[in-house]
């Protein structure tokens, strides 16, 4: 029989300990996941989606008035005679320099102001008479009213928006799903219903919530939901994954008791 041997050197003991550190580890990586990753993406995205526009919009630009050929000619000159190219700075060499999201500001700057003409007189007889020419041109004018109702259905400034995030029973009865209610039922889709209170819901898909289902539902039959319409998009596009943290209700304030008449000193 072995004496003083303690429960560190225990076989068992050291592999749990083993578990332990990886757990932790394992802990501490998806942790670290979870805060580098949306931020990482995001970042990533906008990268993207900047040298996307640039590449897209730079080249209307002629070559000397690019941007990088501009802050050369500012910041570099003229090279001296027998000057070597590594005895420049980065920014002077050939292609070194990516100023990347110029082509953005462009496009902004373009965009702003294409939208300041078209709100004139002289703008919305131009946008008229080019409309007018695009009807006469059969596949293109399919294409060009489908894009422009598209694009007036995203960036429409007036912003119709849901009202409420509701459940109905879909697709059968017992199951349940989350909808988001834009308005009532009107006009000859509410007079040929039997139902005199008619509510128009958008069931969406998961987890791309752009697309979905129009569904008209008697108002009886909607449970209106507490959560915010963009809690219940993001329960949905997570596959309820991400459930909306608990409001805590306000407490009434504590109205103070009447103060009793004065007692006599002494």
């Amino acid at each position: 029989m072995e004496t003083g041997q303690t429960d560190d050197d225990h076989p068992t003991h050291h592999a749990h300990r083993r578990r332990g550190l990886i757990a932790r580890f394992r802990a501490n990586f998806l942790t670290g996941l979870v805060v580098i990753a949306p931020v990482g993406l995001t970042f990533w995205l906008i990268w993207k989606i900047t040298g996307w526009i640039d590449s897209w919009v730079l080249p209307f630009i002629p070559q000397r008035y690019q941007p990088t050929e501009l802050v050369r000619d500012l910041f570099c000159g003229a090279p001296r005679p027998g000057q070597s190219p590594d005895d420049l700075p980065f920014w002077c060499v050939e292609g070194a320099l990516d100023l990347r999201g110029i082509g953005v500001i462009i496009f902004l700057i373009f965009t702003v102001f294409v939208g300041w003409i078209a709100k004139g007189i002289l703008g919305r007889s131009l946008i008229a008479w080019g409309e007018s020419m695009v009807d006469r041109m059969p596949v293109v004018r399919s294409i060009y009213n489908g894009v422009k109702q598209v694009a007036e259905t995203v960036f429409n400034q007036t912003e119709s928006k849901f009202d409420k995030a509701c459940l109905i029973e879909y697709p059968r009865q017992g199951v349940w799903a989350i909808g988001f209610v834009s308005t009532s039922a009107k006009g000859e889709i509410l007079r040929r219903l039997p139902e005199d209170e008619v509510m128009t819901v958008f069931l969406p898909t998961t987890p791309n919530p752009t697309s979905g289902f129009l569904l008209y539902v008697p108002k009886r039959d909607v449970t209106f939901l507490d959560m915010s319409v963009e809690d219940a998009a993001k329960l949905v596009i997570s596959a309820g994954l991400v459930y909306p943290s608990p409001k805590t209700p306000k407490q009434p304030a504590a109205t103070p008791a009447p103060a009793g008449p004065a007692k006599p000193a002494g």
